[in-house]
């Protein structure tokens, strides 16, 4: 008998909101290590920097059932002069990037979120691979900058595109759509 490997099982439904809890916050930690020092080589060791003293992070978590399983994804944010709030770190690990809502999701609500808390802009340094997501999400580049010897675009929201949410502590539900692996 000839069996055909399973696919890796991958949750049906996500919760993307503010990091609350401890584990949340380890999570997130973790996973920005994984992504940015081990798998692109960013940052040799830990991607932390004075900005993580005064960030909020956010945190996609998957779901089993209603249980609460893993972080999976995860973006930072912070108000670096009153109404300019900048997301950055945003990052999902790897056996998840297949499912197309997360990322989007996560930037949704580190917009919306900081809308609601007085934002009049919103930038990120985006990974120049990754600007086209951007793009669609209602972005436009401003600048290209390098950082840390990678090419960046510097880019800003168009905050009429993220209404206000007041409630990042319980965020966004996410029913993915999966993509071709």
């Amino acid at each position: 008998m000839i069996f055909e490997p399973f696919a890796p099982f991958l949750p049906s439904e996500y919760r993307i909101k503010f990091a609350t809890e401890a584990w949340e916050r380890e999570g997130a930690a973790r996973l920005r290590r994984k992504v940015f020092c081990e798998e692109q080589g960013i940052f040799a060791d830990d991607d932390r920097d004075d900005i993580d003293d005064i960030a909020i992070p956010l945190v996609a978590i998957s779901l089993w059932g209603v249980a609460a399983d893993d972080v999976v994804g995860t973006v930072r944010i912070h108000e670096a002069q009153p109404g300019i709030w900048w997301g950055s770190r945003l990052a999902v690990e790897a056996g998840h990037r297949r499912v197309g809502a997360l990322g989007a999701t996560l930037i949704r609500l580190a917009v919306s979120s900081a809308h609601a808390r007085g934002a009049k802009t919103f930038l990120a340094h985006v990974q120049s691979q990754n600007a086209l997501l951007f793009q669609k999400l209602h972005w436009d580049a401003v600048a290209a900058v390098d950082l840390h010897g990678h090419p960046h675009l510097r880019m800003q929201a168009d905050l009429t595109h993220y209404p206000p949410c007041f409630t990042p502590e319980i965020g966004f539900q996410a029913l993915p759509s999966r993509k071709a692996a």
